[in-house]
């Protein structure tokens, strides 16, 4: 086993500066081979290993790898953290994020004690004077206005325990349709093409699918960014014996993209064209007859419809639509085509894009009608943009039901009140919960007057953000989260609340793996886990059962988890073989399903050619991929009544936002290696923020030239919506296509200050099936505003590359700048 060990200092066996060579060192391995172990550690500034008294358990939550790990307590205190060698997920691997964004827990602006606003001024209370603002005005709209006053929009980092628990106050103690998370911006598309498909969520693959594959195409996913354990993996898959060729889809030269080139396949298309790029694919693999048609005979459903759909998009189409060259189409395809094992994974480059859905879909359609499903090797991985975003579908805290369950199954709505023991009639169920971008809709509008956010910063996150700011204005606004944020400021109440290392619970990543958090340390001052806070607010609502006793009826994580557990008896997500004991026991995280009949978890689903798709089963009837109507139950049962996966053609559409002479240019925004999502903790992680501490725009040197950009040049990037001012990167994206990372808020800390949020720029629309938010449709101009002083402030090391020269390499941080500025 390899020790790679960091510190501030830059010690230990390998002296590798992780920010610098973010992967690490090489571990080569072969086809069918175990990953091998290695061991990251970090440990802060005078702390060696004789000086940590206890290592706690947990893992990643600044992506959604699900890496597990190791807390350093010293004094109280969170010193470091490392990696756990034996889990299945990560054989003991830490990012970047894994490895300094443990920091932000100590710093010293973290929320210690509730704000409420007087006089227009959020100012310090104690916990009784907060939650009896919250809970009185909660009372008067349900006396004045009923349930749907009421809405709540969380987060996917919170743990199981507290989604599960949040689910039951809002759909059932309170009776609200108005729930859901922010994971509508980033992983609602993966559920909505696992139900289009199966009939139900939930990944087929595996991450040891890597392993075995001979081919792993990345689809709209720059996995070496956003899960870089797993692209460690890949990575040394290709240093080993007999590598898998890699197909991406990516119109920017990322590391994937770079890979791809040494005998597989770069495509880079214009965002918005990803159906019309599948398309040609599924016509080539269907054309060449690199089909299992016994497979697709006995296992599926609409082959007929889809062979005849593709067959009119050959790849000299999809060329003209997408600005690929056909040639290399067609080699994509027979690179898919030809695979023995093909694993596949999507990400935001297809899910924040026109037709997300459908188009996330025909990667189950490439699956499918080549049976590569089920078998070491052959998987599908949609994944999760977020640590816990799993557990926010599984336990109903965003548009699902609990526990994979149908909101159109009058049976499964009872079965859910019999585990809460409530009337089934007082879970709202006429129609599915309200998705997020109609929430803030209802906001606006003033029907719902009371919204409650935990755990996520819509004030930089959601679209068209003048829009989003007077929105939030509007209503009794409620936040929890650890520190001060943009949406916080904007508050009525805010309540401090306990974070990752603070709390015991779960989470589950992307294939399934269940990992528990122990608490490492105390929260600090007065602040508390966010199940702590839901109960509290339910006992002092005075919510009761059917038997009038407290609800929920649970009081803690342990026994939250144990409810749960019960609750999914029987549902494809089931976890009744699980507990905490048993996780805490375990050497590595454990997958669901697991049960009396997998008591060791599942390694991959459908491998028997059985899928969760009976009708009286299942939990979505699915939908129109164009309009996204909704299919009844009979229209459904005439479709699949054998219980078979579901192929399911689409036609290409162009996207609602051309591209215009006024806007030239394809706009797309997204993350960067070094922070996650609105940097509320990566911003305050010095090796971090000084890698990546403001936002850039990126364009290609051919578009730059024509323009008269050069890099470190400060740009505008305007839309329809408005306009924001970064430093040009002149990098290796395709030809008329801009990118923006989104994770800056509004405000500049330099001196000439101006607009930097990405979402200044983007548009309110949203996919017809997932309703997930459009992030990389807008139609963008770039100009000139003044001459470079310096390079862009962007990363060297992976998508955001210069191809010009005399940019100095990103590398750790120095004592100089681990102060930088948020």
């Amino acid at each position: 086993m390899r020790v790679d060990a960091t510190s501030a200092g830059l010690s230990g066996t390998s002296g590798s500066d992780r920010i610098a060579r973010p992967w690490g060192d090489r571990t080569p391995y072969g086809p069918g081979d175990e990953w091998p172990a290695r061991t990251d550690v970090f440990l802060a500034d005078g702390i060696g290993a004789d000086d940590v008294e206890r290592w706690v358990r947990t893992a990643s939550v600044l992506h959604s790898n699900g890496d597990a790990m190791d807390i350093a307590v010293a004094g109280g205190r969170i010193v470091g953290v490392r990696g756990r060698a034996e889990d299945r997920v990560n054989r003991g691997r830490l990012g970047p994020k894994d490895l300094y964004g443990w920091q932000a827990n100590n710093s010293p602006d973290r929320l210690r004690r509730p704000l409420v606003r007087e006089g227009g001024r959020l100012v310090e209370t104690d916990w009784d004077t907060a939650m009896a603002r919250v809970v009185s005005r909660t009372r008067e709209l349900l006396d004045a206005r009923g349930p749907s006053a009421i809405g709540f929009y969380t987060s996917g980092q919170l743990f199981l325990e507290e989604y599960y628990t949040l689910a039951a106050i809002g759909h059932g103690a309170i009776g609200t349709n108005h729930m859901d998370g922010n994971t509508r911006l980033c992983t609602a598309s993966a559920a909505a093409a696992l139900k289009e498909t199966f009939a139900c969520d939930g990944q087929p693959g595996s991450y040891t699918d890597v392993d075995h594959a001979d081919v792993i195409a990345l689809f709209g996913h720059n996995a070496a960014e956003t899960q870089s354990v797993l692209w460690s993996r890949i990575l040394d898959r290709l240093a080993g014996p007999q590598p898998p060729r890699i197909v991406c889809v990516d119109p920017r030269g990322t590391p994937v993209a770079q890979a791809a080139r040494s005998g597989g396949v770069h495509l880079a298309p214009l965002p918005g064209t990803n159906v019309a790029l599948m398309n040609a694919l599924l016509h080539q693999i269907i054309a060449n007859d690199w089909v299992d048609q016994e497979y697709v005979d006995a296992h599926t459903v609409g082959y007929a419809e889809l062979r005849d759909r593709v067959a009119q998009c050959p790849p000299e189409w999809a060329a003209q639509v997408c600005r690929v060259p056909a040639e290399d189409i067609r080699a994509a395809a027979r690179v898919l085509g030809t695979a023995e094992r093909l694993l596949s994974t999507v990400l935001q480059g297809v899910y924040q894009s026109h037709q997300a859905s459908a188009a996330a879909v025909q990667v189950n359609n490439l699956h499918l009608i080549q049976g590569m499903l089920g078998r070491p090797g052959c998987g599908i991985l949609q994944m999760n943009g977020q640590p816990t975003a799993q557990n926010t579908r599984e336990c109903g805290a965003d548009g699902d039901m609990s526990g994979f369950r149908n909101w159109s199954n009058g049976a499964h709505v009872t079965d859910l009140a019999r585990h809460w023991n409530l009337d089934p009639f007082q879970i709202p169920h006429m129609s599915p919960p309200t998705h997020a971008m109609q929430i803030f809709r209802n906001v606006e509008q003033g029907t719902i007057a009371l919204l409650w956010v935990s755990g996520t910063n819509p004030a930089v996150s959601l679209p068209e953000l003048p829009r989003i700011r007077s929105v939030l204005a509007r209503p009794f606004l409620v936040v929890q989260d650890i520190f001060l944020t943009e949406t916080a400021e904007l508050a009525d109440v805010v309540l401090p609340a306990a974070t990752w290392g603070e709390k015991t619970g779960c989470f589950t990543n992307v294939d399934r793996t269940v990992h528990l958090s122990d608490k490492a340390v105390e929260p600090p001052g007065e602040a508390r886990p966010d199940l702590d806070i839901f109960l509290d607010f339910a006992r002092r609502m005075d919510f009761r059962d059917r038997g009038g006793l407290p609800f929920p009826q649970w009081h803690d994580a342990e026994s939250a988890f144990d409810a749960w557990a019960a609750s999914t008896e029987t549902r494809p997500c089931d976890y009744t073989g699980l507990s905490h004991a048993r996780l805490r026991a375990a050497p590595s995280g454990i997958q669901w399903p697991c049960n009396a009949e997998h008591p060791d978890g599942t390694e991959r689903l459908y491998g028997d050619g059985r899928f969760f798709s009976h009708p009286d089963e299942c939990e979505s009837y699915g939908r129109d991929l164009v309009t996204g109507a909704p299919l009844d139950l009979t229209e459904y049962r005439a479709l699949n009544p054998d219980a078979k996966a579901i192929l399911k053609a689409a036609e290409y559409l162009p996207p609602h936002e051309p591209i215009v002479d006024e806007y030239p240019f394809a706009l797309i925004t997204g993350r960067t290696l070094y922070h996650f999502h609105t940097r509320t903790k990566t911003g305050r992680t010095p090796q971090l923020q000084a890698a990546a501490p403001d936002v850039w725009v990126e364009c290609s040197r051919a578009d730059a030239a024509r323009l008269g950009l050069d890099e470190g040049d400060l740009a505008e990037v305007s839309t329809a919506r408005g306009s924001i001012r970064a430093r040009a990167r002149i990098g290796g994206i395709r030809d008329g296509v801009l990118f923006v990372p989104f994770h800056y808020g509004y405000w500049d800390t330099t001196d000439d200050a101006h607009d930097r949020a990405a979402n200044e720029l983007t548009p309110t629309d949203w996919d017809p099936v997932s309703k997930q938010p459009l992030f990389k449709t807008a139609a963008a101009r770039i100009t000139r505003v003044s001459p470079a002083t310096g390079p862009a402030p962007a990363p060297t090391t992976a998508a955001s590359y210069p191809v010009t020269a005399g940019v100095p390499p990103t590398a750790g941080a120095t004592a100089e700048t681990r102060g930088a500025r948020r």
